[in-house]
Parts: C-alpha cells; sequence; structure tokens
C-alpha cells in the first residue's frame, strides 16, 4: 500500500466540503424552517444559491488558469 499524501489531501478536502455543505443545507434550514417556516426556509435556500454563485465563478476561473498554465508547460516541453 502505498502513502500518496496528495490523493489523501485531496480526498480529505471533498469530504470536508462536501460534509460543510450538508451541514450548511440540512442543519442551517431546517432551523430556519423549524423557527421561522417555510416561507423564510425557500428564501433562505435562495441566498444560499445566490451566495454560491460567486464562489463558483471563483473555482471555475481558477480551474482554467491551471488548465491554460499546464497547457502552456507542456507545450514549453515540446519545443525543447
Amino acid at each position: 500500500m502505498s502513502r500518496d499524501l496528495r490523493k489523501y489531501k485531496r480526498d480529505t478536502d471533498k469530504r470536508l466540503a462536501i460534509g460543510a455543505i450538508l451541514l450548511l443545507f440540512i442543519a442551517g434550514l431546517g432551523l430556519i424552517w423549524l423557527i421561522y417556516g417555510f416561507g423564510a426556509t425557500v428564501t433562505g435556500f435562495l441566498c444560499i444559491l445566490a451566495a454560491f454563485v460567486p464562489i463558483g465563478l471563483i473555482f471555475i476561473s481558477l480551474y482554467g488558469m491551471d488548465w491554460i498554465v499546464k497547457r502552456a508547460n507542456t507545450d514549453d516541453d515540446r519545443n525543447d
């Protein structure tokens, strides 16, 4: 069994992100529903989704820049 620490970190980060999102949706919206009712829960859900839009755009732009840099580095290696 090899010890690939990068894969372990990637898996751990993914699990933490999924857990945080589930906690936010299940516990957060559940508490809003218990305290304020269904209408407030829908509003909270829409606010959470609106908050994820800029976060998603940031991740997409970072992924795109990473892809461009990796592709540029591969092209440079071929020219040498």
